[in-house]
């Protein structure tokens, strides 16, 4: 009876849809206890009435939103794609500043803070970053060619490695590392420590990555470039891993951006990176609340740079596809 009703009367059956649809939001809403402060906020004469009737006002700002969100809906179905993207963007971005805003923030200790935590926590948090990022992916692809190799020895400490160290949580392997070398004799730094434990680590994750990207190129191109007279070197530089790179960088971009949220971590050896640094300066007036947010924010720019130079970089190994 219903798919008769989908096929016979698809319009009604779509505005029914819809209608459930904004049904199951609005309770899902009061459900999750929507307050009706906002109503108030607008409507001063409502308070009265919201103060004396909190049940029903939960569910009249239920109501009010999903019809809000439904009528934004359609507004955005009337936008070209790449103007809804950008409307999106937009909406939501000034969602997340209100609900920041709603944390009553003292904008002047962020002004007096920012600086310092740009100038000091970003210059180490991104050179912390970018020298573990080139050492993992050196890592990786070597221990990629050990674990393609038949050499059972070669192989078995490529699987011993990987095995280890996605097996470890980062925060030990920077603890064993840091605290753990000075007992065999050799004496560390913190930011060396947390570069080593960084590498080592997500070398070890994007080892498969490296792996699974270069078995997914058919034997076929590696029989042909041997029969064309290509030496194994040329064959895995100049065939392979430019086709295999179509693979390997969306996952091993993902892999950066972890890591750049992941250098955190070594502020637990002193390293004076932007989380560190959020945490000792929002001690001083207790702010810390403030210097948090501040500091996630800091995170989410660099990785949106990440994600652009990934995109670009995706778009450059991809070309071969558009042609």
């Amino acid at each position: 009876m219903i798919g008769r009703l989908l096929l016979n009367y698809p319009d009604a059956a779509r505005r029914i849809g819809m209608c459930l649809a904004l049904a199951a939001f609005a309770a899902g809403l009061y459900g999750l206890g929507i307050k009706a402060d906002w109503i108030g906020k607008l409507v001063p004469s409502s308070l009265e009435w919201l103060a004396a009737n909190p049940v029903a006002a939960r569910g009249v700002s239920a109501v009010l939103i999903a019809l809000i969100a439904a009528a934004n809906w359609k507004a955005l179905q009337q936008l070209g794609r790449k103007q809804q993207i950008v409307a999106v963007w937009i909406e939501l971005f000034v969602l997340l500043m209100l609900f920041f805003y709603s944390f009553d923030l003292s904008f002047s200790f962020i002004a007096r803070k920012i600086g310092f935590l740009v100038s000091q926590g970003v210059v180490t948090t991104l050179y912390i970053s970018a020298i573990s990022i080139a050492i993992a992916t050196v890592i990786a692809f070597i221990g990629a060619i050990a674990k393609l190799s038949k050499n059972g020895v070669v192989y078995g400490l490529a699987t011993f490695y990987t095995s280890l160290f996605r097996g470890l949580p980062l925060l030990m392997q920077i603890y064993i590392i840091y605290l753990g070398l000075p007992q065999v004799g050799y004496v560390i730094g913190a930011v060396p420590a947390g570069i080593m434990a960084l590498s080592l680590c997500y070398g070890a994750y994007m080892t498969e990555i490296f792996r699974a990207g270069i078995e997914s190129i058919p034997r076929g191109q590696t029989e042909g470039a041997t029969a064309l007279g290509l030496s194994p070197n040329q064959t895995m530089f100049l065939v392979i891993l430019p086709q295999a790179m179509r693979v390997i960088v969306p996952p091993t971009g993902n892999q950066f951006i972890a890591m750049l949220k992941d250098s955190s971590l070594i502020s637990v050896v002193g390293v004076w990176e932007i989380m560190y640094l959020a945490r000792t300066q929002g001690q001083t007036e207790f702010r810390h609340i403030e210097m948090l947010i501040t500091a996630s924010m800091i995170y989410w720019l660099l990785s949106i740079g990440l994600e652009f130079l990934q995109s670009r970089i995706e778009e450059r190994f991809g070309r071969s596809l558009k042609r």
